[in-house]
């Protein structure tokens, strides 16, 4: 059923009198910075940011996927009330006249405009969401065209992909030939996609502040460190593999639920990837490398994007919020990949800087949900806040990052073990092709968990794990959506305090506590505030 929300917000009195906002988006970026605590990572850019901001320890996505994370934030409502649990459904479709944030600071007298990825692919929500249309084109800069620029990697891309397509067809387009997994080419910034569109973030942002009528909000998207991981040569350059501490924790959770964890489909599509058992300890150490160059990247076009704002004099007067969209497995856990409801899939960055923030480069360890985005803008920005919104401003801890705060924050996955990397559920095409038999793995691992209780048709098509995030808890519920009130079918449990990797689920030994946690769940997002 679709929301019907109508943004009744008076018009600004112009530019002076609203602070803008630069509004930046990170694909697949999990904590992995030195901001975060990372040994490893190069991210000057970012730490300087949150050395001058605040950051949020423990932000977490609603959704561990693309598209349902992005359009709950950008609705400020959550899966259960957008519809969203895969990548090939429109918000639209669902939610025809649902307010998003970027369309609410539109009737709140701003102009609003992207570049990059903000909304997920298909959902970019032109003449709703954006008032006006970014710089089309860079004088002296070509656009990049695909992913690759090594003509060997757009080779082996290409007859991957037309050999996929003329064995399955339309389903060979949803990813099931990518190419390699990364590329370290010697090429300017601009060469690939993020770069190019920072350069007209900056041109449309010049643009901006020339016209001078209105406060703007400016949402700029990076696709990396999505695969593919292709970066310029330099960011590479930037480690030493030998240096690269790689994951700690490589096997499940101990007691875990047998469908918490899936088979690292979305990387096993990439060329060059085994199509079945372990990556290798020199394959393993090229992909982190090839993803913290692809994120020293991204970091030093966020620098450029904020250097922009200072050359343009906006700065001072400008809110800059970084978010990524969800987290990413690198080895932990046994996965590569996003697409679970553990802490390292579901855990993500976020730091806000504004101009009247009392406290400075603090980090907080309040519990924020990325839904709560929404109702922060809005407060900081003088605005309104939509009734429809399912998040809490967390405006307050701008100048006291201590103080008491959330209950608890709440995500979601279907099945991650029987659904592709997109949240789908299996298509027959993936049946066909090399994932068969990781499949068929899967659904006998589960199978023997489960016993009497497996069905295919519930565990492919209904089957959604529940988590929730308390201040020492992270408990996980497997149930049935046709009948949400039944109990769950498989209960998990890891305490943070003893065991923040997740390692051993501890649901059977404390049945007490397992009850009240279920009844504080039960309570919802409300009660947690």
């Amino acid at each position: 059923m679709a929301i019907l929300i109508l943004s009744c917000v008076p018009l600004s009195a112009g530019a002076a009198d609203k602070p803008n906002v630069l509004f930046i988006a990170v694909d697949d970026l999990r904590p992995e910075l030195g901001c975060y605590g990372s040994p490893v990572a190069i991210t000057p850019n970012l730490d300087r940011l949150a050395g001058d901001g605040l950051l949020f320890e423990r932000a977490y996505c609603q959704q561990a996927i693309c598209r349902p994370s992005r359009a709950s934030l950008l609705t400020g409502a959550r899966p259960e009330t957008t519809g969203l649990f895969h990548n090939y459904v429109a918000l639209r479709e669902l939610q025809p006249d649902i307010v998003t944030l970027p369309q609410h600071f539109i009737a709140g007298g701003y102009e609003t405009v992207y570049c990059g990825k903000i909304f997920h692919n298909g959902d970019t929500d032109e003449g709703v969401s954006w008032s006006r249309d970014p710089v089309k084109w860079l004088k002296g800069i070509k656009p990049p065209n695909g992913t690759f620029r090594l003509p060997e990697n757009q080779r082996i891309q290409a007859e991957d992909r037309n050999a996929m397509i003329a064995k399955y067809g339309d389903a060979a387009k949803r990813g099931l030939a990518s190419g390699p997994a990364y590329e370290k080419a010697d090429v300017a910034d601009t060469a690939y996609i993020d770069g190019y569109n920072t350069e007209k973030a900056i041109a449309t942002l010049n643009q901006l502040v020339a016209d001078k009528d209105k406060p703007f909000f400016l949402a700029m998207g990076y696709k990396l460190p999505h695969l593919n991981w292709c970066a310029p040569a330099k960011y590479w350059d930037l480690y030493n593999p030998a240096d690269i501490p790689m994951a700690r924790e490589t096997s499940a959770p101990i007691g875990g639920a047998a469908m918490g964890l899936h088979a690292s489909f979305e990387l096993r599509t990439r060329a060059g990837i085994p199509k079945s058992g372990p990556l290798g300890d020199d394959l393993s150490r090229t992909l982190k490398h090839a993803y913290l160059a692809s994120t020293s990247y991204v970091d030093a076009l966020i620098g450029q994007l904020i250097d922009a704002l200072e050359r343009a004099g906006v700065r001072d007067n400008t809110i800059i919020v970084v978010w990524g969209d969800h987290g990413w497995h690198l080895g932990d856990m046994g996965v590569w990949g996003k697409a679970t409801n553990y802490e390292i899939a579901t855990r993500v960055p976020l730091m806000i800087w504004t101009p009247e923030m009392k406290t400075r480069g603090a980090k907080t360890e309040a519990l924020v949900e990325l839904v709560d985005i929404f109702p922060t803008l809005c407060e900081l920005a003088g605005l309104s806040k939509p009734e429809h919104l399912e998040g809490h401003s967390f405006a307050p801890l701008l100048d006291d990052p201590h103080k008491p705060w959330k209950k608890a924050a709440f995500s979601q996955y279907p099945n991650p073990a029987l659904r592709e990397w997109a949240a789908n559920p299996l298509s027959p095409a993936m049946r066909e092709t090399w994932f068969g038999p990781l499949i068929a793995e899967v659904e006998n691992r589960i199978k023997s968990q489960m016993g009497e209780r497996w069905d295919r048709e519930l565990f492919e098509q209904h089957l959604t794990g529940f988590t929730m995030r308390t201040d020492r808890y992270r408990l996980v519920l497997w149930k049935d959506r046709r009948d949400l009130q039944a109990p769950p079918l498989y209960v998990e449990l890891f305490d943070h305090h003893s065991d923040p990797g997740e390692t051993r689920n501890i649901a059977q030994q404390h049945p007490e506590l397992v009850e009240r946690l279920i009844a504080q769940h039960s309570a919802g997002w409300e009660a947690a505030k």
